[in-house]
Protein backbone atom coordinates (compact mmCIF):
# COMPACT_ATOMS: atom_id res chain seq x y z
CA UNK A 1 0.00 0.00 0.00
CA UNK A 2 1.06 3.40 -0.93
CA UNK A 3 -0.05 6.90 0.64
CA UNK A 4 0.14 10.27 -0.28
CA UNK A 5 0.46 12.88 2.88
CA UNK A 6 0.25 16.02 1.81
CA UNK A 7 1.74 19.20 3.83
CA UNK A 8 -1.14 20.22 6.41
CA UNK A 9 -1.42 21.88 9.90
CA UNK A 10 -3.21 19.63 12.25
CA UNK A 11 -5.52 21.02 14.45
CA UNK A 12 -7.92 19.29 16.94
CA UNK A 13 -7.13 16.60 19.76
CA UNK A 14 -6.54 13.09 19.30
CA UNK A 15 -7.39 10.02 21.16
CA UNK A 16 -4.38 7.50 21.99
CA UNK A 17 -4.75 3.74 21.02
CA UNK A 18 -4.34 1.02 23.92
CA UNK A 19 -1.03 0.44 24.79
CA UNK A 20 0.33 -2.57 22.96
CA UNK A 21 2.82 -3.69 25.73
CA UNK A 22 -0.17 -3.78 28.61
CA UNK A 23 -2.68 -5.62 26.46
CA UNK A 24 0.16 -8.26 25.29
CA UNK A 25 0.93 -8.20 29.64
CA UNK A 26 -3.10 -8.73 30.11
CA UNK A 27 -4.14 -11.29 27.73
CA UNK A 28 -0.87 -13.77 28.98
CA UNK A 29 -2.12 -13.30 32.62
CA UNK A 30 -5.96 -13.63 31.54
CA UNK A 31 -4.74 -16.98 29.62
CA UNK A 32 -2.91 -18.18 32.65
CA UNK A 33 -5.42 -17.56 35.20
CA UNK A 34 -8.41 -19.87 36.16
CA UNK A 35 -11.46 -18.52 35.77
CA UNK A 36 -12.92 -15.38 33.44
CA UNK A 37 -11.52 -12.08 33.23
CA UNK A 38 -12.84 -9.29 30.79
CA UNK A 39 -9.98 -7.61 28.99
CA UNK A 40 -11.39 -3.68 28.23
CA UNK A 41 -9.78 -1.03 25.68
CA UNK A 42 -8.33 -3.82 23.26
CA UNK A 43 -7.47 -2.26 19.80
CA UNK A 44 -6.67 -5.34 17.46
CA UNK A 45 -3.49 -4.54 15.69
CA UNK A 46 -1.62 -7.58 14.33
CA UNK A 47 1.07 -8.37 16.86
CA UNK A 48 -2.01 -8.62 19.60
CA UNK A 49 -4.14 -10.91 17.07
CA UNK A 50 -0.96 -12.80 17.53
CA UNK A 51 -0.82 -13.42 21.05
CA UNK A 52 -4.49 -13.44 21.51
CA UNK A 53 -4.44 -16.74 18.90
CA UNK A 54 -1.30 -18.18 20.60
CA UNK A 55 -2.20 -18.48 23.55
CA UNK A 56 -5.78 -19.87 22.23
CA UNK A 57 -3.84 -22.37 21.13
CA UNK A 58 -2.56 -23.13 24.98
CA UNK A 59 -6.03 -23.36 25.72
CA UNK A 60 -7.61 -20.54 27.02
CA UNK A 61 -11.01 -19.22 25.65
CA UNK A 62 -11.10 -15.89 23.91
CA UNK A 63 -14.03 -14.05 22.49
CA UNK A 64 -14.07 -10.87 21.35
CA UNK A 65 -17.04 -7.84 22.52
CA UNK A 66 -15.98 -5.08 20.30
CA UNK A 67 -12.97 -3.11 21.82
CA UNK A 68 -13.02 -6.25 24.82
CA UNK A 69 -12.46 -9.51 25.46
CA UNK A 70 -13.61 -12.13 27.58
CA UNK A 71 -10.82 -14.38 28.75
CA UNK A 72 -11.34 -17.87 30.14
CA UNK A 73 -7.93 -19.00 31.38
CA UNK A 74 -6.29 -22.16 30.97
CA UNK A 75 -6.71 -24.78 33.95
CA UNK A 76 -3.38 -26.84 32.81
CA UNK A 77 -0.59 -27.01 30.34
CA UNK A 78 -2.12 -30.23 28.73
CA UNK A 79 -4.35 -28.32 27.19
CA UNK A 80 -2.26 -27.52 24.15
CA UNK A 81 -4.40 -27.77 20.67
CA UNK A 82 -1.96 -27.11 18.12
CA UNK A 83 2.04 -27.16 18.64
CA UNK A 84 2.49 -24.36 15.79
CA UNK A 85 2.50 -21.08 16.67
CA UNK A 86 2.83 -18.38 14.83
CA UNK A 87 4.13 -15.22 16.36
CA UNK A 88 3.68 -13.10 12.85
CA UNK A 89 6.16 -10.67 13.05
CA UNK A 90 5.77 -9.66 16.95
CA UNK A 91 9.11 -9.99 19.05
CA UNK A 92 6.95 -9.61 22.33
CA UNK A 93 4.88 -12.31 21.24
CA UNK A 94 8.07 -14.92 20.35
CA UNK A 95 9.71 -13.85 23.54
CA UNK A 96 7.03 -13.97 25.85
CA UNK A 97 5.46 -17.26 24.69
CA UNK A 98 8.77 -19.39 24.26
CA UNK A 99 9.06 -19.63 27.86
CA UNK A 100 5.82 -20.10 28.63
CA UNK A 101 5.16 -22.55 26.08
CA UNK A 102 7.66 -25.02 27.41
CA UNK A 103 5.70 -25.50 30.18
CA UNK A 104 3.35 -27.88 28.15
CA UNK A 105 6.38 -30.44 27.87
CA UNK A 106 6.42 -30.60 24.62
CA UNK A 107 7.78 -30.11 21.51
CA UNK A 108 6.77 -26.41 20.08
CA UNK A 109 7.20 -24.71 16.61
CA UNK A 110 7.21 -21.16 16.55
CA UNK A 111 6.98 -19.54 13.16
CA UNK A 112 7.06 -15.66 12.24
CA UNK A 113 7.51 -13.18 9.71
CA UNK A 114 9.70 -10.77 7.86
CA UNK A 115 12.70 -10.27 10.23
CA UNK A 116 11.64 -12.12 13.00
CA UNK A 117 13.25 -14.73 13.37
CA UNK A 118 16.35 -12.96 12.59
CA UNK A 119 16.38 -11.27 15.40
CA UNK A 120 18.21 -11.92 18.75
CA UNK A 121 17.22 -14.97 20.68
CA UNK A 122 20.69 -16.30 21.70
CA UNK A 123 19.12 -16.20 25.40
CA UNK A 124 16.80 -18.51 25.28
CA UNK A 125 19.02 -20.68 23.22
CA UNK A 126 21.47 -20.08 25.87
CA UNK A 127 19.05 -21.33 28.81
CA UNK A 128 17.46 -24.45 26.82
CA UNK A 129 20.89 -26.03 26.20
CA UNK A 130 22.20 -25.22 30.00
CA UNK A 131 19.29 -26.97 31.13
CA UNK A 132 20.00 -30.22 28.32
CA UNK A 133 16.69 -28.80 26.77
CA UNK A 134 16.16 -28.91 23.15
CA UNK A 135 16.09 -25.67 21.79
CA UNK A 136 16.64 -25.35 17.38
CA UNK A 137 16.60 -22.00 15.48
CA UNK A 138 16.76 -21.31 11.55
CA UNK A 139 15.46 -18.81 9.52
CA UNK A 140 11.99 -20.24 9.22
CA UNK A 141 11.16 -21.54 12.98
CA UNK A 142 12.16 -21.91 16.09
CA UNK A 143 11.82 -25.44 17.81
CA UNK A 144 11.75 -26.28 21.56
CA UNK A 145 11.04 -29.34 23.78
CA UNK A 146 11.34 -29.72 27.34
CA UNK A 147 10.37 -28.04 30.51
CA UNK A 148 12.03 -24.64 32.12
CA UNK A 149 13.16 -25.29 35.53
CA UNK A 150 13.04 -23.27 38.75
CA UNK A 151 16.52 -21.90 39.87
CA UNK A 152 18.74 -19.32 39.04
CA UNK A 153 18.88 -17.19 35.80
CA UNK A 154 21.58 -15.26 34.98
CA UNK A 155 20.47 -12.48 31.79
CA UNK A 156 22.20 -9.20 30.24
CA UNK A 157 20.58 -6.23 31.04
CA UNK A 158 21.60 -4.72 27.84
CA UNK A 159 19.92 -7.14 25.71
CA UNK A 160 15.89 -6.77 24.82
CA UNK A 161 14.34 -6.94 28.47
CA UNK A 162 11.10 -9.21 26.79
CA UNK A 163 13.64 -12.61 27.59
CA UNK A 164 13.11 -11.04 31.32
CA UNK A 165 9.50 -10.59 30.80
CA UNK A 166 9.03 -14.14 29.76
CA UNK A 167 10.61 -15.93 32.43
CA UNK A 168 8.85 -13.79 34.85
CA UNK A 169 5.43 -15.07 33.63
CA UNK A 170 6.79 -18.45 33.70
CA UNK A 171 8.87 -19.27 36.64
CA UNK A 172 5.96 -18.14 39.20
CA UNK A 173 4.20 -21.75 38.09
CA UNK A 174 7.26 -23.86 38.63
CA UNK A 175 7.04 -25.52 42.00
CA UNK A 176 10.58 -24.15 43.17
CA UNK A 177 11.57 -20.69 43.33
CA UNK A 178 13.42 -18.92 41.11
CA UNK A 179 16.21 -16.16 41.03
CA UNK A 180 17.17 -13.76 37.73
CA UNK A 181 20.31 -11.88 38.68
CA UNK A 182 20.81 -9.41 35.63
CA UNK A 183 24.31 -8.37 34.60
CA UNK A 184 24.19 -4.71 34.57
CA UNK A 185 23.85 -2.32 32.26
CA UNK A 186 20.30 -2.56 32.94
CA UNK A 187 18.74 -1.76 30.17
CA UNK A 188 14.94 -0.93 29.27
CA UNK A 189 13.51 -1.74 32.96
CA UNK A 190 10.44 -0.09 32.93
CA UNK A 191 9.36 -2.69 30.97
CA UNK A 192 10.40 -5.39 33.53
CA UNK A 193 8.13 -2.86 35.81
CA UNK A 194 5.21 -3.10 33.45
CA UNK A 195 5.36 -6.91 33.80
CA UNK A 196 5.84 -6.80 37.50
CA UNK A 197 3.07 -4.29 37.99
CA UNK A 198 0.47 -6.14 35.28
CA UNK A 199 1.47 -9.60 37.03
CA UNK A 200 0.49 -7.99 40.26
CA UNK A 201 -2.52 -7.07 39.42
CA UNK A 202 -3.50 -10.65 38.65
CA UNK A 203 -2.08 -12.29 41.97
CA UNK A 204 1.42 -13.10 40.92
CA UNK A 205 4.32 -11.63 43.22
CA UNK A 206 7.91 -10.81 42.00
CA UNK A 207 10.27 -9.07 43.67
CA UNK A 208 13.42 -7.06 43.54
CA UNK A 209 15.92 -7.91 45.80
CA UNK A 210 18.25 -5.25 44.85
CA UNK A 211 18.34 -3.31 41.68
CA UNK A 212 19.82 -6.41 39.72
CA UNK A 213 18.14 -8.92 41.64
CA UNK A 214 14.56 -10.83 41.10
CA UNK A 215 13.34 -13.30 43.37
CA UNK A 216 10.42 -15.29 42.07
CA UNK A 217 8.00 -17.34 44.47
CA UNK A 218 7.37 -20.91 42.85
CA UNK A 219 4.13 -22.92 42.72
CA UNK A 220 2.06 -19.59 42.19
CA UNK A 221 -1.65 -19.32 40.87
CA UNK A 222 -2.71 -16.58 38.30
CA UNK A 223 -6.08 -14.85 39.83
CA UNK A 224 -8.77 -13.96 37.38
CA UNK A 225 -9.51 -10.30 37.41
CA UNK A 226 -10.63 -7.43 34.89
CA UNK A 227 -8.31 -4.93 33.71
CA UNK A 228 -8.70 -2.02 31.35
CA UNK A 229 -5.35 -1.45 28.93
CA UNK A 230 -4.22 2.46 29.36
CA UNK A 231 -3.34 4.62 26.49
CA UNK A 232 0.31 3.87 24.46
CA UNK A 233 2.90 6.29 25.28
CA UNK A 234 5.23 4.96 22.63
CA UNK A 235 1.84 5.85 20.09
CA UNK A 236 1.96 9.22 21.70
CA UNK A 237 5.30 10.00 20.20
CA UNK A 238 4.29 10.37 17.40
CA UNK A 239 1.42 12.95 17.55
CA UNK A 240 3.37 14.53 20.28
CA UNK A 241 5.89 15.38 17.88
CA UNK A 242 3.32 16.08 15.16
CA UNK A 243 2.46 19.00 17.66
CA UNK A 244 5.96 20.03 18.78
CA UNK A 245 6.81 20.92 15.21
CA UNK A 246 3.84 21.32 13.19
CA UNK A 247 1.14 23.10 15.26
CA UNK A 248 -0.60 23.01 18.66
CA UNK A 249 -2.06 19.39 19.52
CA UNK A 250 -4.39 17.86 22.37
CA UNK A 251 -3.23 14.16 23.32
CA UNK A 252 -6.06 12.05 25.21
CA UNK A 253 -7.11 8.92 26.87
CA UNK A 254 -3.41 8.28 28.60
CA UNK A 255 -2.46 7.51 32.26
CA UNK A 256 -0.33 10.86 33.15
CA UNK A 257 0.91 8.63 36.13
CA UNK A 258 2.02 5.32 34.13
CA UNK A 259 4.72 3.43 34.45
CA UNK A 260 5.64 3.19 30.79
CA UNK A 261 9.12 3.66 29.82
CA UNK A 262 7.72 5.94 26.84
CA UNK A 263 6.37 7.97 28.81
CA UNK A 264 9.94 9.26 28.76
CA UNK A 265 8.56 11.62 25.66
CA UNK A 266 7.07 14.01 27.73
CA UNK A 267 10.49 14.88 29.23
CA UNK A 268 12.40 14.96 25.92
CA UNK A 269 10.35 17.12 24.68
CA UNK A 270 10.51 19.77 27.55
CA UNK A 271 14.07 19.17 27.57
CA UNK A 272 14.09 20.46 23.83
CA UNK A 273 12.04 23.66 24.65
CA UNK A 274 8.45 22.25 23.70
CA UNK A 275 5.77 23.96 25.98
CA UNK A 276 3.23 21.27 27.50
CA UNK A 277 0.33 21.63 29.64
CA UNK A 278 -0.76 18.21 31.43
CA UNK A 279 -4.30 17.44 31.19
CA UNK A 280 -6.47 14.87 33.14
CA UNK A 281 -5.97 12.61 30.83
CA UNK A 282 -3.34 13.69 28.81
CA UNK A 283 -1.32 16.27 27.27
CA UNK A 284 -1.47 19.64 25.22
CA UNK A 285 1.48 19.76 23.08
CA UNK A 286 2.54 23.68 21.65
CA UNK A 287 4.45 23.82 18.84
CA UNK A 288 7.72 25.26 19.02
CA UNK A 289 11.32 25.22 17.78
CA UNK A 290 13.48 22.23 19.38
CA UNK A 291 16.43 23.04 20.81
CA UNK A 292 19.53 20.58 20.92
CA UNK A 293 19.61 18.27 22.86
CA UNK A 294 21.45 14.48 23.86
CA UNK A 295 18.49 12.23 24.05
CA UNK A 296 18.82 9.13 25.74
CA UNK A 297 17.19 6.09 24.08
CA UNK A 298 18.18 3.59 27.18
CA UNK A 299 15.15 3.10 28.72
CA UNK A 300 12.47 3.96 25.32
CA UNK A 301 14.19 2.60 22.42
CA UNK A 302 11.03 2.62 20.33
CA UNK A 303 10.82 6.57 20.42
CA UNK A 304 13.79 6.57 18.27
CA UNK A 305 12.69 6.60 14.75
CA UNK A 306 10.09 9.77 16.02
CA UNK A 307 12.43 11.20 17.73
CA UNK A 308 14.81 11.70 14.53
CA UNK A 309 11.72 13.81 12.98
CA UNK A 310 11.91 15.34 15.77
CA UNK A 311 15.29 16.63 15.65
CA UNK A 312 15.02 16.70 12.17
CA UNK A 313 13.23 20.17 12.30
CA UNK A 314 14.82 21.34 15.67
CA UNK A 315 17.91 23.92 16.03
CA UNK A 316 20.91 22.87 16.48
CA UNK A 317 23.16 19.50 16.39
CA UNK A 318 20.96 16.13 18.37
CA UNK A 319 22.67 13.77 19.40
CA UNK A 320 20.52 10.49 19.93
CA UNK A 321 22.71 7.88 22.03
CA UNK A 322 22.04 4.35 23.23
CA UNK A 323 20.11 3.35 19.88
CA UNK A 324 21.74 0.06 19.65
CA UNK A 325 18.76 -2.18 20.24
CA UNK A 326 17.05 0.22 17.29
CA UNK A 327 19.33 -2.31 14.74
CA UNK A 328 17.76 -5.48 15.74
CA UNK A 329 13.63 -4.64 15.21
CA UNK A 330 11.78 -5.10 12.72
CA UNK A 331 13.96 -2.96 10.31
CA UNK A 332 17.23 -1.76 11.29
CA UNK A 333 15.54 1.38 12.71
CA UNK A 334 19.00 3.71 12.27
CA UNK A 335 19.65 2.73 9.12
CA UNK A 336 16.18 2.86 7.57
CA UNK A 337 15.43 6.53 9.06
CA UNK A 338 18.85 7.69 7.91
CA UNK A 339 18.61 6.50 4.57
CA UNK A 340 14.96 7.97 3.85
CA UNK A 341 15.72 11.22 5.70
CA UNK A 342 19.36 12.29 3.68
CA UNK A 343 16.60 11.29 0.66
CA UNK A 344 14.55 14.66 1.98
CA UNK A 345 17.88 16.76 2.27
CA UNK A 346 18.36 16.11 6.36
CA UNK A 347 21.73 15.78 7.47
CA UNK A 348 22.09 12.57 9.58
CA UNK A 349 24.97 10.47 10.11
CA UNK A 350 25.02 7.27 12.47
CA UNK A 351 27.40 4.90 14.24
CA UNK A 352 26.55 1.74 15.69
CA UNK A 353 24.67 3.49 18.71
CA UNK A 354 24.16 6.97 17.89
CA UNK A 355 22.40 8.95 15.47
CA UNK A 356 23.64 12.28 14.63
CA UNK A 357 21.15 15.17 13.39
CA UNK A 358 22.03 18.65 12.07
CA UNK A 359 18.30 20.37 12.53
CA UNK A 360 17.05 22.28 9.91
CA UNK A 361 13.61 24.17 9.20
CA UNK A 362 12.72 23.41 5.44
CA UNK A 363 13.41 20.22 3.23
CA UNK A 364 12.06 19.66 0.02
CA UNK A 365 10.02 16.22 -0.76
CA UNK A 366 11.68 13.61 -2.79
CA UNK A 367 8.73 12.26 -4.44
CA UNK A 368 8.73 9.06 -2.85
CA UNK A 369 10.27 6.99 0.61
CA UNK A 370 10.34 3.60 1.48
CA UNK A 371 8.75 2.20 4.87
CA UNK A 372 11.20 -0.69 5.24
CA UNK A 373 8.46 -3.24 6.86
CA UNK A 374 8.01 -1.52 10.12
CA UNK A 375 5.48 0.10 11.34
CA UNK A 376 7.77 2.83 13.47
CA UNK A 377 9.33 4.10 10.36
CA UNK A 378 5.90 4.71 8.26
CA UNK A 379 4.08 6.68 10.95
CA UNK A 380 7.59 8.40 11.48
CA UNK A 381 7.67 9.35 7.84
CA UNK A 382 4.22 10.51 7.79
CA UNK A 383 5.07 12.90 10.24
CA UNK A 384 8.06 14.25 8.68
CA UNK A 385 6.05 15.02 5.87
CA UNK A 386 3.62 17.34 7.22
CA UNK A 387 6.13 20.41 6.77
CA UNK A 388 7.40 19.28 3.00
CA UNK A 389 6.84 21.91 0.36
CA UNK A 390 4.86 19.04 -1.42
CA UNK A 391 3.61 16.08 -0.84
CA UNK A 392 5.22 12.56 -0.30
CA UNK A 393 4.47 9.05 -0.90
CA UNK A 394 5.35 6.39 1.50
CA UNK A 395 5.37 2.67 0.29
CA UNK A 396 4.90 0.04 2.04
CA UNK A 397 2.38 1.64 4.11
CA UNK A 398 0.71 -1.06 5.12
CA UNK A 399 3.17 -1.94 8.07
CA UNK A 400 1.27 0.23 10.55
CA UNK A 401 -1.19 -2.77 10.67
CA UNK A 402 0.94 -4.16 12.92
CA UNK A 403 0.62 -1.85 15.88
CA UNK A 404 -1.48 0.95 14.73
CA UNK A 405 -3.85 0.00 12.26
CA UNK A 406 -6.43 3.24 12.33
CA UNK A 407 -3.84 5.50 12.49
CA UNK A 408 -3.69 7.04 9.29
CA UNK A 409 -7.57 7.77 10.14
CA UNK A 410 -6.53 9.73 13.10
CA UNK A 411 -3.90 11.49 11.31
CA UNK A 412 -7.02 12.79 8.89
CA UNK A 413 -9.19 13.70 11.65
CA UNK A 414 -6.49 16.14 12.84
CA UNK A 415 -7.01 17.85 9.13
CA UNK A 416 -3.70 16.00 7.69
CA UNK A 417 -4.67 15.26 4.11
CA UNK A 418 -3.74 11.56 3.28
CA UNK A 419 -4.58 9.57 0.02
CA UNK A 420 -4.00 6.22 -0.50
CA UNK A 421 -2.75 5.50 -3.91
CA UNK A 422 -2.20 1.57 -4.10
Amino acid sequence: MKVKIYPSKCFGKVNLPPSKSMAHRSIICASLAQGKSKLENIAYSDDIIATIEGMKKLGAKISKEKDSLIVEGIKNFSQLTNSIIDCNESGSTLRFFIPIFSLTDKKIEFRGKNRLLQRPQKIYEEIFKKQNLFYYQDNNKIEIDGKLKSGEYIINGNISSQFISGLLFTLPLLTEDSIIKIIPPFESKSYIDLTIDMLKKFGIEVLFLDDLTLTIKGNQKYIATDYKVEGDFSQLGFFAVLGAINNDLTCEGLDINSKQGDREIIEILKNCGIKIEELENGYKIFRGLPKAYNINLENCPDLGPILTVLSAYGDGEFKIYNAQRLRYKESDRIEAMENELKKLGVQISSDESNIYIKGNSKYISCNEVFGHKDHRIVMSLAIFATLLDSPLIIEGAEAISKSYPNFFEDLKNLNIKIEITD
